[in-house]
């Protein structure tokens, strides 16, 4: 269907009409589709305060180069969603931690989801950001999202905490959560979804580099690098 492609400032020149691609589409849903109109841009890109040289992007892209999927990390140690704009989500004050990031932003394009069942196209995005996690020994995530994130993240095999009262927010009740990246909720996750290999489209080691390639033609597949 897809892998997970990690992008981040060592490699955004390589992936530069990927993440176009995918700020039109967080436009395409988040504005047009669920209704956001304050996140509204003329030239039809969402890009917010966030989008920074410090956030990693996780990347669903299909073997035709097509972006179908994708989601945000942000460290929580710089300015993030909860700190900057809803830290009256954690109760006991906002959490910040070298092992510990932001998760926004996560979305599969209509055509990949299905009705009135568990979507696996979604579930290769849950895969990919435990599986990065857990390479990168990212030890936890926390996440502002609708209340109903709380019994699907259990649902799939995670363990996420409440880190206070839902706030009620123009664009509908928001909460915030924290949860603990482990080998078992990524076994539980893939399980779930009937996932029973990396989704990552390449290795990545635990200092974030690719590995298998030395060059840059690393990042991608080789007709993306140039080569026929």
């Amino acid at each position: 269907m897809f892998q997970i492609h990690v992008v981040d400032r060592s490699n955004q020149s390589v992936y530069q009409k990927h993440l176009d691609d995918y700020f039109k589409i967080r436009h395409d849903i988040y504005v047009g589709e669920r209704g956001w109109h304050n996140l509204a841009r003329p030239d039809g890109r969402e890009i917010d305060t966030f989008d920074t040289q410090d956030a990693i992007y996780l990347l669903g892209i299909t073997r035709e180069q097509n972006v179908v999927a994708g989601s945000r990390l942000v460290p929580t140690t710089r300015p993030h969603l909860m700190s900057e704009v809803f830290p009256q989500l954690a109760h006991d004050g906002v959490h910040r931690d070298p092992g510990l990031y932001e998760w926004t932003r996560v979305f599969v394009v209509p055509a990949l989801r299905e009705a009135g069942r568990p979507s696996r196209a979604a579930g290769i995005v849950y895969c990919g950001i435990v599986e990065f996690c857990l390479l990168r020994k990212i030890g936890g995530l926390t996440i502002v999202c609708e209340p109903y994130w709380y019994d699907r993240l259990r649902t799939i095999g995670w363990a996420p905490q409440r880190l206070g009262s839902p706030l009620d927010h123009k664009d509908g009740a928001i909460i915030g959560l924290s949860v603990t990246m482990t080998k078992r909720g990524l076994a539980r996750t893939r399980a779930f979804y009937g996932v029973t290999q990396s989704v990552l489209w390449q290795s990545v080691s635990s200092h974030g580099q690719r590995t298998g390639r030395s060059s840059r033609q690393s990042k991608l597949p080789a007709r993306m690098a140039g080569q026929p």
